[in-house]
């Protein structure tokens, strides 16, 4: 009767071990974490109607390409305002444009009240670009010169 008691408890211990293992074995992995979500980022629209983000280069006058941003290094882009350092050249039609010749000013470019895109809604986009010049600056211009952007 020892031999069947001892048997039994062998047989206990090792039925309690195997469910043990079993257990763990089949139990869920842990849960990685949830992964971060950017929220979509504020884009600029451009005369042709592409968004864009962060971009080098940005046509300001776009019926006849007199004014734009060149050699843009960005310094900030959010989802309320980016802020960027450049040049904007600037066509100055003596003695009338196609004859005149491209001067370049130093700029810091704002970007900012960000609305919803006519075109897709779903996508915010600046609506405002403020010019801070840091020097000389193109005749008629003020030393800031903020215009709205296209919808």
């Amino acid at each position: 009767m020892r031999r069947s008691v001892m048997g039994t408890a062998v047989t206990l211990a090792a039925g309690a071990m195997l469910t043990a293992a079993m257990t763990a074995a089949s139990a869920s992995p842990p849960q990685a974490p949830a992964a971060q979500v950017e929220p979509p980022r504020t884009v600029l629209v451009d005369c042709l109607w592409h968004r864009t983000v962060r971009p080098a280069d940005f046509i300001l006058a776009c019926g006849d390409g007199n004014s734009r941003l060149t050699g843009l290094t960005w310094k900030h882009w959010g989802r309320t305002a980016a802020v960027a350092e450049g040049l904007n050249a600037v066509n100055d039609c003596k003695p009338y444009c196609a004859a005149g010749r491209f001067h370049s000013y130093r700029v810091t470019v704002r970007l900012d009240h960000p609305a919803p895109w006519k075109k897709n809604p779903g996508i915010q986009h600046f609506t405002r670009l403020s010019l801070t010049y840091a020097d000389a600056r193109p005749e008629g211009f003020q030393p800031v010169m903020t215009v709205p952007l296209w919808d």
